[in-house]
């Protein structure tokens, strides 16, 4: 079991990853952007982080590089619903950037359950 922090401006996104990721035994924090994420996070750290990469008052590129700088451990999965190999498509910065994986939207069950796995055992 593992507290994880979902940071995603959608509420129909977030609500399906607590679905998820609670009938798996997880704890879940929501924070409806970046900012609001990165408060919860010096509150109550979190065992991973999956965030949007778009989003308002602090995008998922600017929430990824200050988790990392100020919480060099931090374990971090990207999502976005930017078109794979589109020009928004930033699933690439994201893991240059330290997020252990990046994922696509719309995720099955099993991939995020698949890529949360990998990221919690990855090594910073």
């Amino acid at each position: 079991m593992a507290r994880i922090l979902v940071i995603d401006d959608d509420p129909d996104v977030r609500r399906a990853l607590r679905k998820i990721l609670e009938a798996e035994g997880h704890q879940v924090l929501e924070a409806e952007n970046g900012k609001e994420g990165i408060r919860l996070f010096r509150e109550s750290p979190c065992d991973a982080v999956i965030t949007d990469l778009y989003m308002p008052e602090k995008e998922g590129l600017e929430t990824i590089r200050e988790l990392r700088k100020s919480y060099p451990d931090s374990k971090i999965l990207a999502i976005t619903g930017a078109v794979p190999g589109s020009r928004f498509d930033l699933r690439q910065q994201a893991t240059m950037l330290g997020a252990k994986r990046a994922l696509s939207k719309p995720f099955s069950r099993e991939e995020v359950l698949e890529a949360l796995a990998e990221v919690l055992g990855a090594a910073p």
